[in-house]
């Protein structure tokens, strides 16, 4: 088999194709931050942003850091951490059912 050129698109087979798209569906379902087809730009940011806060919040010497730099105790760093999750892409977006009113 040849090695494919930079740039190139590799063919895939049917049941590779079929194969990956059955790992999605089952990373998706297992893990609800991996998102889905229905997720909105708006819940992916929102879930990486969360995501990164937590993960802030539970590395104490990443918090430490933080704190240092920014010449703030540890416990307010990660009180602002804990703060920024609750609406970390601010009010989520009207939907279009939503904007429906009869």
């Amino acid at each position: 088999m040849a090695t494919p050129v930079p740039g190139q698109t590799v063919d895939l087979g049917v049941y590779d194709r079929f194969h990956v798209h059955a790992q999605m569906e089952h990373l998706q379902t297992k893990y609800h931050g991996t998102g889905g087809a229905d997720t909105t730009k708006w819940e992916w940011a929102t879930n990486i942003h969360r995501d990164t806060m937590a993960s802030h919040v539970g590395h104490y010497t990443r918090l430490a850091y933080f704190a240092l730099c920014e010449n703030e105790p540890v416990a307010r760093v990660r009180f602002n951490c804990l703060q920024a999750m609750i609406q970390p892409c601010g009010k989520p977006p009207i939907k279009a059912d939503d904007m429906d009113e009869d």
